[in-house]
């Protein structure tokens, strides 16, 4: 079923696309310039997680963050690929290389979510 474009998707969007960085409801909604509740955000980023359009990080800090991921779109990363968080900046990014990881044997992934926590590129850039 095709689903209907909103004023609302458009704005939520708009603000995912132009940060290229995962952001939390929160950060969401403070920069959305029109009045949209609570509610209605949180429906659309789920919606726009089941359609593929965004994928849902849940980060260490236990907040959900939400992303376009234009390398994953390009198919240049999986679809399970970690993410990287900030502790100076506080932004969640996706990473541009695949991490590897083991696991014992029997045991099969189906799904990743890790979240590796740091300080990113252009923070650690600004102390030097």
């Amino acid at each position: 079923m095709k689903r209907r474009n909103t004023p609302s998707q458009e704005v939520v969007l708009s603000v995912l696309t132009n940060t290229k960085k995962a952001m939390s409801h929160d950060a969401i909604e403070k920069k959305i310039d029109i009045t949209i509740d609570r509610a209605t955000i949180y429906r659309i980023l789920n919606r726009f997680c089941e359609d593929g359009i965004v994928h849902k990080i849940v980060a260490d800090d236990g907040k959900q963050y939400f992303a376009v991921c234009m390398k994953c779109d390009e198919n240049k990363l999986p679809n399970n690929h970690f993410h990287f968080r900030c502790t100076t900046c506080q932004t969640i990014e996706c990473l541009p290389s695949v991490v590897n990881f083991s696991i014992p044997e029997n045991y099969e992934v189906e799904k990743v979510n890790c979240v590796l926590v740091g300080t990113c590129k252009e923070c650690l850039n600004d102390t030097k």
